[in-house]
């Protein structure tokens, strides 16, 4: 195992990070047009601890298990928080990262939310271009794929009390993925459990908000669902998010999307980004609360064309059937032209490079 110091980029806060290579890689057990979802990591990952009110001793090591305490408080008390986002390929063959920053921005704020310490910008990037100029080989030159990227943070404090942990670890880990829904999906709208409710943390990418989605989400399942469109806790009258995205509707040719001012939707960074598009497109989008009746109206009605949702590992999936109350609503599948097809076919060009980023939305890995 090669181990090797590497300074960070000139950063205010400058650190080395220590780095120890694989003795062999291991991605020629990778085939590129077949990846499973999540279940293939890349040779290395990056990990560091925060003790004594500061972060310490930043490494890139071999992908691997960590040894840990049964008493840590993530596993009590819930004190974890992560981030997804995606490295490209050109036909270049160049990488680059989309939206890191946003990424970094929105991980400090669920740390916030969470009682958690914040990771420095220059810690979080310098790491993420030093992990990935390392394990470039194993972003995807194929059409759909991609390098996803899992930033996690939980609390290793091993004391079994309740109380904001003092000692965390901030890990890495990347895998080469496929599309996460392969084929339209079906989504139901749930009208018994909640997701999130006001004043609690919906916003944030905490581990919590996923667990609690699992029950409902297989329930959803067993029927013949794929996933859940959840409502709001209070009511069940709102229509708030699906269970891996956020969710826009096209209805009279505007694009109709949930609003974010309750805090109870995860502030999605592909979703950001398709509402921009969409709107230098000419596309009226509406960010709003959106009724659940008003939504099944619209879809017995024929006036809501298009479903889809939108997230760092869905992308935009289409959705083929809303059920609501036993009754299904099918959608038509959607042409070249659909509103859907227009913007994902923007997002992908600019993520692989076959157009000008004009957003600025591109980080290359040097």
């Amino acid at each position: 195992m090669e181990i090797i110091d590497m300074p960070t980029s000139s950063t205010e806060n400058s650190v080395q990070i220590k780095v120890s290579k694989i003795d062999k890689s291991r991605i020629e057990e990778l085939d590129f047009n077949n990846i499973p979802f999540g279940k293939i990591f890349s040779d290395h990952m990056f990990v560091v601890d925060y003790k004594d009110g500061q972060w310490n001793d930043p490494e890139i090591r071999p992908f691997g298990n960590l040894s840990l305490s049964p008493a840590i408080s993530a596993l009590h008390y819930g004190q974890a928080i992560f981030e997804g986002l995606k490295a490209y390929k050109d036909g270049s063959g160049n990488v680059s990262v989309f939206r890191p920053l946003d990424n970094h921005t929105r991980f400090n704020s669920s740390a916030k939310r969470m009682c958690m310490p914040t990771l420095p910008e220059g810690l979080f990037m310098d790491a993420l271009n030093q992990l990935l100029t390392l394990d470039r080989e194993w972003v995807p030159p194929v059409d759909g794929c991609a390098l996803y990227i899992r930033p996690v943070m939980f609390a290793t404090t091993a004391e079994i009390k309740v109380k904001t942990s003092e000692e965390f670890k901030f890990a890495i880990m990347t895998c080469p993925v496929g599309p996460y829904y392969p084929k339209p999906v079906r989504v139901v709208i749930e009208t018994h459990f909640a997701r999130a409710m006001e004043g609690g943390i919906g916003y944030a990418k905490a581990a919590g908000n996923y667990g609690a989605a699992l029950y409902p989400a297989q329930q959803a399942q067993e029927r013949g669902y794929d996933q859940l469109i959840w409502t709001d806790a209070k009511e069940h009258k709102y229509i708030e998010e699906s269970g891996t995205m956020n969710i826009m509707f096209v209805i009279d040719g505007k694009l109709h999307t949930p609003s974010l001012e309750t805090n109870t939707i995860l502030e999605g960074i592909t979703r950001d980004s398709v509402i921009r598009i969409a709107e230098s497109k000419g596309i009226e989008v509406l960010e709003r609360r959106i009724l659940v009746e008003e939504l099944v109206d619209y879809c017995r009605s024929g006036e809501c064309t298009e479903a889809f949702g939108v997230g760092t590992a869905a992308t935009l999936a289409s959705i083929a059937t809303i059920g609501y109350n036993g009754e299904d609503f099918d959608l038509a599948p959607v042409g070249d032209d659909s509103v859907s097809a227009i913007l994902m076919d923007e997002l992908s060009n600019i993520r692989t490079g076959k157009i000008r980023d004009e957003y600025g939305w591109m980080m290359p890995i040097s």
